[in-house]
């Protein structure tokens, strides 16, 4: 297959069925090894310039000793954008990633594609020697999460999931005092994601940026987005300006609520608790009131458990209601409740039971006692220089991305699921 084309269906379909094992016989180590001074600057490849790949971009120019050196979109407007907001006036730009892969002043990616295109691009970027920092929701199979997995580890790759609520400094508190057992024995976390919009501006169907919902002209953006580059492994179609701009709602793209929404808060849990991955999953979703053309539910409703931890976990997502569910960890002797959902927090508060008499129990959050963290791409970049391990790395991308695929395994089967652990398969 020439590299410079997209992937297409079959060799994508071919690439992910195979295991985990075999592809550790294969040959993954990066072309270029990099052994760079700890004073250089990085040189940074940003793929995907849309909705939250603008964002991250605009991350990266704030990040001491790391430059944008490149861009790459399939959409002329994305392109321009992120040339604009590049903050450097040599930044190359690019229609083909494999382009910005073979740049030699690239040492690092942001990926931010859609999610069907995650897989693929983590694997050449492996190949091609260059340190990855990626979107949630990282794969939208198990089968997909394995094969970057053993790819990346095999490579020494730096690896970076985008989750950043492990850089909240309250998170890090709360964490620590977690341990110290002051909640008693864990029963049940409880967490959501609840959003509302007046009608005619859907969740899902903005145009570029989550408050933009003026459409532009379809016509100039079909001139203006190489489609076939866009569609890459997902089937062929013609044209379709709703799957182009509003791919969360369709199962092609993505993993609806599971992992645009769900996977932020699991992960958050899982990195409050370590516990890894569910041994149980039990998911209903619902188009409840945005009945257009969408796939994927507007309501979500999952329940994990940890048998060995006698642990349940609650994840309530609608895009109907804006009254929310802030993350809580329910002890038998008291609760540790957040001021928000998982990205948002800044505090805690501690809610003792009626009879939990132990003196000494901490309230809440104490600002300034536990050191300001690094913010989550900042804590890549110090990984890249230093290699070590980023907050969210490999392994707690498989863990969330498993957790995550159990719950649309679930709802797609209609029952509860289990995860294999020996297998490392959901069945």
């Amino acid at each position: 297959m020439d590299p410079t084309q997209p992937i297409t269906r079959r060799d994508f379909v071919a690439a992910t069925g195979k295991t985990a094992a075999a592809v550790g016989a294969t040959a993954w180590a990066p072309a270029v090894l990099a052994a760079r001074s700890p004073n250089d600057t990085i040189g940074v490849g940003c793929i995907g310039i849309g909705t939250r790949g603008g964002d991250d971009l605009k991350g990266v120019t704030f990040v001491d000793r790391v430059k944008v050196t490149a861009v790459c979109d399939v959409y002329k407007g994305h392109r321009e954008k992120g040339v604009a907001r590049s903050q450097n006036p040599d930044v190359k730009s690019y229609l083909d990633y494999h382009d910005l892969l073979a740049d030699k002043n690239v040492d690092a990616v942001v990926i931010a594609t859609p999610d069907h295109w995650h897989t693929p691009i983590v694997l050449d970027a492996v190949k091609a020697g260059k340190d990855i920092y990626c979107e949630k929701g990282w794969a939208r199979t198990v089968a997909e999460a394995k094969l970057m997995r053993a790819a990346v580890k095999q490579a020494g790759t730096v690896f970076q999931l985008g989750h950043q609520a492990r850089q909240a400094t309250c998170a890090l508190q709360a964490k620590e005092l977690i341990a110290q057992g002051i909640l008693g024995p864990i029963t049940l976390v409880r967490t959501g994601r609840f959003g509302n919009l007046p009608p005619g501006r859907a969740i899902w169907r903005w145009y570029g940026y989550y408050n933009q919902f003026e459409r532009p002209d379809p016509v100039q953006v079909q001139r203006d987005v190489d489609w076939r580059r866009w569609l890459g492994p997902a089937p062929q179609i013609p044209f379709n300006e709703r799957h182009f701009w509003h791919w969360r709602c369709y199962w092609n793209y993505g993993t609806g609520q599971a992992g645009d929404l769900l996977s932020h808060e699991l992960d958050f849990i899982q990195y409050l608790l370590g516990y890894g991955i569910p041994d149980t999953c039990d998911c209903t979703g619902l188009n409840a009131r945005l009945k257009d053309d969408r796939e994927t539910p507007d309501t979500w409703i999952a329940a994990y458990q940890f048998q060995k931890k006698n642990c349940s976990v609650t994840f309530t997502g609608s895009q109907n209601t804006s009254v929310g569910q802030p993350v809580e960890i329910c002890g038998q002797e008291a609760t540790l409740r957040f001021d928000g959902i998982a990205h948002d927090v800044h505090g805690f508060s501690v809610v003792r039971e009626g009879f939990n008499e132990k003196p000494n129990l901490p309230k809440g959050y104490v600002r300034r006692k536990t050191p300001q963290q690094p913010n989550h791409l900042e804590d890549f970049f110090n990984c890249v220089r230093s290699r070590g391990k980023p907050k969210c790395h490999v392994d707690e991308a498989f863990v969330e991305t498993a957790t995550y695929c159990m719950s649309v395994e679930s709802y797609k089967r209609r029952r509860q699921v289990r995860w294999d652990a020996g297998r490392e398969e959901i069945v």
